[in-house]
């Protein structure tokens, strides 16, 4: 053993950074202070020298029914390996740290608690879960979801005695009432900033306060899931699986009206008075010194199944996530940096030969425009427009030529845009709009999106490949160019190159640098017969990628699962330059894994934020081998499964090895 490794030196955090150069650093979790493995002045000295080389990740292996007690929590038994140009390395062990369990009472800033993903109506007032007598409480989410971890240099708030730092956290759904009848999407999302301690020692991250964004001016949140930071260091949310305005209009009966009538009755106390055309936009929310935070919607930004948005290097150009069946990939181009209410709206046109094959060649992608808008003209619309005024519409063919044949989320629609409609039908029917003038609008859910920027290259995580993207299934139409001969259950993860100097369909430039001109598949998932757990995608790939996250440090795609082939959701590292798929942690059994954010350097330290949500949701027959042995413990751990967990990836220094 060398004389570095025989005398520990506590050193300042200050100091650690100065030595590690470059290196990304995990924050600390038992340990109090950073230590380094260091002896001699001229090992001190040649410490300072190293710089950050590369890092690789040790992966954990899957959990087993051999350990019960592990598949029915989180459970982190991966490390995070740091190369120094001296040949040394640092290993962090990776492990969970929680802010809070949704349900959870916690401190509000002003002296009192607050509950945790609790819901509130349009006036901030408690929603009440009324559904078992005698056990009324107000209602929370088992669904935390998005969340951006934000920091303010000039950011101060009481009760921070290190730096302060503030986490953006949103609330998808909650899964059941306590009499277990479904509610999804039947409650508004609510928005939370947590104003976080970060010890400058260590790294280590606290909640000291809770603030609910109010969302009474933006009409509430539907449905918000996946998200992203924004350049500029907003919150960039959003709305998926937007109202069918003419199913709400026409159908009483339908699923679509009975979820959006429950929605309006507990938001508003109302179930007529919520607009459809209110819901499926882009909401961003800016998060202030003192801790709270005003949310804003882009109502230009197309209505579609908004999942996951990147905003490119640019400060203009996003690329949009589009989580339904007949999905798109859309891109809007706004007309002034950090600026997202006013802009430009493509959709892609897919060229020939495309593959989810990693093998096969690129596919040419090219970009129709939809229309130009401004957030507020398209809001004015969306208060004063029904359907009806936009365009006709009918689920059997008319037998009319004037009508198109489109497919809206697998079922099939003919459609005729009205005189002078035109920008409406573009920005409130999107979906339809964008399959009528020929935009490739067969993917099946296109989610999570995300940018490796120094090799100009975006990622695109489609959860399944089926139904819209088989020649010949649901809602499939040879427009799209979606040529698959049969379904790939497990999904996969597309990659985008990207360029400037485009032109879109109609010959005109397209302003900028960052557009997708080409797509092949980087990462499939493979799908399997049930194993000896229930399985039904290979364990040890990918299954139903979700959120994505890219780290330029780390140069690693980080994976999140939501998936229903998987006992176990995980959490995954793709090491670009190595091709290396490390498992990083797995789920609850039954729970997604949520809340994505891979943040390169907050005051010199690297996180890597992660959530789960519905915990225990079983499924059959994947979950069938399992359920009687883990539901008690899911139920144990997890407040009944109505609870779920916002925190991060932590790490402890063990030591540099040779």
């Amino acid at each position: 053993m060398s004389d570095i490794q025989n005398t520990v030196i506590a050193t300042s955090r200050r100091s650690f950074l100065k030595i590690l150069g470059s290196a990304p650093l995990l924050p600390l979790g038992s340990l109090g202070t950073a230590s380094l493995l260091l002896n001699s002045n001229s090992a001190m000295a040649q410490a300072r020298s190293a710089k950050y080389v590369s890092s690789y990740f040790t992966p954990m292996s899957a959990p087993s029914l051999a350990n019960a007690a592990a598949m029915a929590t989180t459970t982190v038994g991966s490390a995070l390996n740091v190369q120094l140009s001296d040949g040394t390395m640092r290993r962090y062990q990776l492990a969970e740290h929680r802010f809070f369990t949704t349900g959870d009472m916690v401190p509000n800033g002003k002296g009192g608690q607050i509950l945790a993903g609790g819901y509130v109506d349009i006036r901030n007032q408690p929603i009440i879960d009324k559904s078992v007598v005698g056990k009324e409480r107000q209602a929370f989410s088992d669904c935390p979801d998005g969340t951006s971890l934000i920091h303010l240099p000039n950011a101060k708030v009481a009760d921070v005695k290190g730096n302060p730092v503030f986490a953006a956290v949103q609330f998808e759904y909650a899964t059941r009432d306590q009499s277990g009848k479904d509610t999804y999407g039947m409650l508004p999302s609510p928005i939370a900033v947590l104003t976080l301690d970060q010890n400058p020692s260590t790294g280590r991250l606290d909640m000291v306060r809770y603030h609910n964004v109010d969302t009474s001016a933006v009409h509430g949140l539907w449905i918000t899931c996946g998200a992203s930071l924004s350049p500029w260091n907003t919150h960039l949310s959003s709305e998926e699986y937007e109202p069918d305005a003419f199913a709400i209009l026409n159908e009483p009966d339908s699923k679509t009206t009975k979820q959006f009538k429950a929605f309006s009755q507990n938001l508003y106390g109302d179930a007529n008075q919520a607009n459809p055309y209110h819901y499926g936009h882009m909401p961003e929310v800016t998060v202030h010194p003192d801790g709270t935070g005003t949310v804003k919607k882009h109502y230009c930004m197309g209505r579609i199944s908004h999942e996951l948005i990147q905003v490119m290097p640019d400060n203009r150009t996003a690329l949009m996530g589009d989580d339904a069946t007949n999905s798109g990939l859309f891109l809007f181009v706004a007309d002034r940096e950090k600026d997202l209410s006013a802009g430009t709206l493509y959709v892609a046109k897919v060229g020939a030969g495309f593959s989810v094959d990693p093998d096969a060649a690129a596919t040419s992608l090219t970009w129709l425009k939809l229309g130009h808008a401004t957030s507020a003209e398209i809001k004015h619309m969306a208060d004063t427009l029904k359907p009806t005024d936009i365009m006709d519409m009918v689920l059997t063919d008319p037998n009319d030529a004037s009508f198109t044949k489109v497919f809206l989320s697998g079922k099939a629609n003919w459609i005729r845009v009205k005189k002078g409609m035109e920008k409406a039908a573009a920005f409130l029917e999107t979906h339809r709009y964008a399959y009528l003038i020929g935009g490739s609008m067969g993917f099946t859910k296109m989610e999570g999106t995300t940018v490796n920027i120094k090799d100009k290259i975006a990622y695109s995580a489609l959860s399944y490949m089926k139904d819209s993207m088989i020649v010949n299934g649901k809602g499939w139409n040879e427009q799209s160019g979606m040529t698959m001969e049969k379904p790939l259950q497990a999904g996969g993860i597309m990659m985008h190159k990207l360029r400037g100097g485009q032109k879109d369909t109609g010959g005109h430039p397209i302003n900028s640098e960052w557009i997708p001109s080409q797509t092949k598949a980087l990462l499939i998932g493979e799908d399997i017969a049930p194993d000896e757990l229930g399985n039904l995608a290979h364990a040890d790939k990918i299954a139903n990628p979700d959120n994505l996250k890219f780290s330029e440090k780390l140069r690693t795609l980080f994976i999140g699962e939501d998936s229903g082939l998987h006992v176990n959701n995980f959490l995954w590292a793709y090491n670009v330059d190595t091709k290396q798929l490390s498992r990083l942690l797995s789920a609850p059994a039954g729970a997604e894994s949520t809340g994505l954010h891979a943040v390169d350097e907050i005051n010199g330290w690297t996180y890597i934020m992660s959530n789960f949500q519905h915990p225990g949701d079983w499924e059959s027959p994947l979950h069938d081998k399992v359920k009687d042995v883990l539901d008690p413990m899911i139920r144990a751990n997890y407040k009944d499964r109505f609870g779920a967990t916002v925190g991060y990836l932590t790490g402890d220094a063990v030591g540099l090895s040779l």
